[in-house]
C-alpha cells in the first residue's frame, strides 16, 4: 500500500497530521508492507527567503486585530499539537520561502533520507524556530540526518530538483487539492485534513481491503472520504472559528 501526502514545511495542521497518521500506522498491523511518500505544497510561493516578522504579528496585520488576539488565535492549534506530542514555539515562528526545504527534501528522499529529513525540518521551523529558508541552516540540518554538508551546500545553490517541487504543486492542482496536509491511499481514496487518528485507522483498512492495481490517473481526482482541518493560502483553519488561525502570508 502507498500513502501520498501533499504538505509544507511551514504548515501546522501537517505536521499535527503526520503524528496522527503515523499513531495510526503504528496500531495498523500490515505497517511494513506500507509506503508513505511526501509531495512539495507550497503555501505561499512568494514569501521572501530573510524571516522578518513572527507570526502573531503577521496574523495581527493581516486581520486588523491586536498581537493578544493573534496570539489567542493560534492556542488552539497549539494544544493539538501538543495532544500529538508536538510543541510549537509560536513566540519565535517566522514564516518563510519554503522552496528550498521541498528541494532539499527531494534531494534527500533520492539518498534514503526522506522520512528523516522530513520530520527534521518540520522541527526545525515549529518547535525550533529556525529559518528553513537559510542555505547554512538547511546544509546543518541535512548533516543531522546523515548527509554530506559540502554536497548539500552546493546542490542549494543551483535550482536543481526546483522542476521536480513545481510537477508537484502541478499534480496537486490537477488532483484539485486546495489546502495541506491531503492524504491519498492507494490512489483511490483521498483525506483533507489533520484527521483524527481513528479516521486514519478507518481508511488504511479499508484502503488495504480494496487495495487497487491501477494507479489514479493524473488527470482524474480521488474520492475525498474525510475532510479535516488544513492549511490553504489563506491561512490555518481553527475549529469554531470563522477566521484563520494562522497567516501563512
Amino acid at each position: 500500500m502507498e500513502i501520498v501526502i501533499w504538505s509544507d514545511f511551514v504548515c501546522p495542521f501537517c505536521y499535527i497530521g503526520k503524528r496522527r497518521l503515523e499513531e495510526a500506522l503504528d496500531k495498523f498491523p500490515y505497517r511494513e508492507r506500507v509506503n508513505v511518500r511526501f509531495k512539495s505544497y507550497e503555501l505561499t510561493p512568494h514569501a521572501p527567503k530573510e524571516p522578518s516578522k513572527v507570526i502573531h504579528e503577521i496574523l495581527a496585520e493581516k486581520y486588523g486585530m491586536s498581537i493578544e488576539q493573534a496570539k489567542a488565535a493560534n492556542v488552539s492549534i497549539g494544544e493539538q499539537a501538543k495532544a500529538a506530542g508536538l510543541l510549537f514555539n509560536f513566540e519565535n515562528m517566522k514564516p518563510v520561502n519554503t522552496l528550498d526545504a521541498h528541494r532539499l527534501a527531494k534531494f534527500a528522499a533520492e539518498r534514503g533520507k526522506g522520512a528523516e529529513i522530513t520530520e527534521r525540518l518540520l522541527k526545525a521551523y515549529f518547535t525550533d524556530s529556525l529559518p528553513i529558508s537559510d542555505g547554512n541552516v538547511l546544509a546543518e540540518i541535512a548533516s543531522e540526518v546523515g548527509l554530506n554538508r559540502e554536497e548539500v551546500t552546493l546542490f542549494l545553490k543551483g535550482n536543481c530538483l526546483t522542476e521536480e517541487v513545481r510537477a508537484d504543486e502541478e499534480e496537486a492542482r490537477t488532483l484539485g487539492v486546495q489546502g495541506v496536509p491531503f492524504f491519498v491511499f492507494n490512489s483511490k481514496y483521498a483525506v483533507s485534513g489533520a484527521q483524527p487518528v481513528e479516521v486514519f485507522a478507518s481508511v488504511l483498512q479499508k484502503a488495504w481491503e480494496e487495495e487497487l492495481e491501477e494507479k489514479l490517473r493524473p488527470q482524474q481526482s480521488s474520492e475525498v472520504i474525510e475532510k479535516g482541518t488544513v492549511c490553504t493560502e489563506e491561512g490555518c483553519e481553527v475549529t469554531g472559528s470563522t477566521k484563520n488561525a494562522q497567516s501563512n502570508k
